[in-house]
Parts: structure tokens; sequence; C-alpha cells
């Protein structure tokens, strides 16, 4: 079960973006929780049933942890069934139906227009790592991939006649997304001066290659980021899915609809959009008055 809980908490640091703190304290949560099923003999977590997670609730609010503990608790387990059973590693997810608070909610560091724009200029050059580097964030950013797609994204995915790409998104869902102007042209310069002097086999297919000639892994994608945010001084914590993230919001900032958005993330409930968006109090009081009959 550790090795799990540990594949877990890598799966949601390189999709979601959490921070080590955020990530030191699920660790904690779900270690916690490991060892109180292992009192209980139960050695699988598909032997867990609801009455033991309320029971681990319960013996954490006895030992002493406040709500908000007892609450951030829950959601970590929630969120490590979720995954389990997306990956189709979970006969049946016993938290589903549990009441879930959202102070706990994770919520990725989002990106202002400037610095954006300061992270899709930080790979200065025309050498081979600086051409692939500019076309991977100009992807990212302007398509709101997830960093497992674009690390998985094929040649065949790609149509620039029409401008739009194929995802393969969670339970290999397919959707067309549009990609604009200046990421059409990044990713044309990259594929025709740039990947050839990557690629080693003829047979490989991936877009985005490493100095090995490889696809890129997710984690290969997270260092890059990493890498270019230190190099154009952004000081937040960033990962990919702070690119992701960023789409959506500066899109909805834009004026765009959350059921659009929705369609463009991928999202098979648009409650998840409504997560991924938060739109701030100016944007909020601006379409009030602008719509409201007595704005």
């Amino acid at each position: 079960m550790n090795a799990l809980i540990e594949q877990f908490l890598d799966h949601v640091s390189l999709e979601r973006g959490l921070s080590g703190n955020t990530r030191s304290a699920y660790t904690a949560d779900l270690t916690a929780f490991e060892g109180f099923i292992s009192k209980k003999r139960i050695s699988s977590f598909n032997s867990v049933k609801r009455r033991d997670v309320l029971d681990f609730l319960s013996s954490e609010r006895d030992r002493g942890l406040s709500v908000s503990s007892v609450s951030r608790r829950l959601v970590a387990v929630k969120l490590l069934f979720k995954y389990l059973e997306q990956e189709s590693m979970l006969a049946g997810n016993v938290t589903a139906a549990m009441d879930s608070p959202r102070l706990a909610r994770i919520l990725p560091a989002t990106l202002t227009f400037k610095e954006v724009t300061r992270l899709l200029e930080s790979p200065v050059g025309d050498d081979r790592y600086s051409i692939r580097d500019r076309a991977i964030l100009e992807m990212m950013y302007g398509t709101g991939m997830r960093v497992s797609e674009c690390a998985d994204l094929r040649l065949d995915d790609i149509h620039s006649d029409s401008g739009y790409l194929r995802c393969r998104g969670k339970g290999n869902k397919v959707r067309i997304v549009p990609y604009g102007a200046t990421a059409a042209q990044r990713l044309t310069v990259y594929l025709r001066d740039s990947r050839p002097d990557f690629l080693k086999s003829e047979g490989e297919r991936r877009v985005f290659l490493t100095y090995r000639g490889r696809g890129f892994s997710r984690k290969g994608i997270w260092l890059l980021i990493k890498k270019c945010a230190r190099r154009a001084g952004i000081a937040k914590d960033i990962s990919p899915h702070t690119l992701r993230h960023s789409f959506a919001t500066h899109l909805l900032a834009n004026g765009a609809s959350l059921r659009v958005i929705q369609e463009l993330l991928g999202h098979a409930d648009i409650a998840t959009t409504q997560v991924y968006t938060h739109i701030d109090q100016n944007m909020l009081k601006s379409v009030h008055s602008q719509y409201h009959p007595r704005g």
C-alpha cells in the first residue's frame, strides 16, 4: 500500500502541481491512514470499507486533531481512492459518496499574462534545445494540455492544415483541441529545424524528444518548466499544471464560457471546470455591472 501511496503522490505532484508543503501534508495524512488500517489487519485498499474510513477519521479527532486537519485527512484519502479507481486498481470507491469539505481543495498557482510572456520567451537562442523548449511551452499554454498528454502527443495527432490536435486524456478519451498562430509557428519551426536533430529512430512518433531521441516523461517536462521559470525570474512554485490552469483562467478572464473551457480541458463534469477556474473579484463586479438591470 505504501508503494501505491507514493505512486499517487508522484502523480498529483506532476499533474496538479502540489507544493512541497502540501505533498508533505498529504504524505502524513495517507501514512496515518495506512497505519490505521494495517492495525486492523487490512492489507489492501480494495478491502477497505466505508466504516474503516469513518473509524479512521473518528480516531484522529479523538487524538486531538483539529477539524481542518481531519478534513484534510479525508480529502487526501478521497483523492487517493479516486486515483486508484481511475487507474483500475480499485474495484469500488467507498469514499465517493462521502462529503469532502472544500477548505482543503487544491488550486495551483496561476501566472499573470506578463509572467506567461516571460516564461514563453525564456528559452533564448536558435539552438535545437531552445527551439524545442519554446514549442513545448507554447503548445502547453496554447492548448491547456495535461503534462501526460503533451508527453504522449504523436505526429499523427497534429493537423496543422486545420490548426488543431488530438489529445488523449484520462481514460484514453480523445478530444479535439485548437491551437493558435504563435503555437503553430513554434511547432512548425521545431518539427522542421529541431526535431530531426533529436531523432535517432525513424519509428519514433512522439512529437517532443529528449537528447536521447526518446519521448519526454512527465517528470522531464516538469523539470524543463521549472528550469524555464527560474530563467524567467518567476518565484512562484509552478508546474506543468500551472500552464493548464493559467490557460483556463485567462480564457475565462477574456470572456470564454465555462462550457467551452470544459470542452477544451476535457472535463466530464463542469463542476471540475469550476474548481479549475477561480474568478477574481474585479471580473465578477464588472460582469454584474454590465449585465444586471440595476448594476
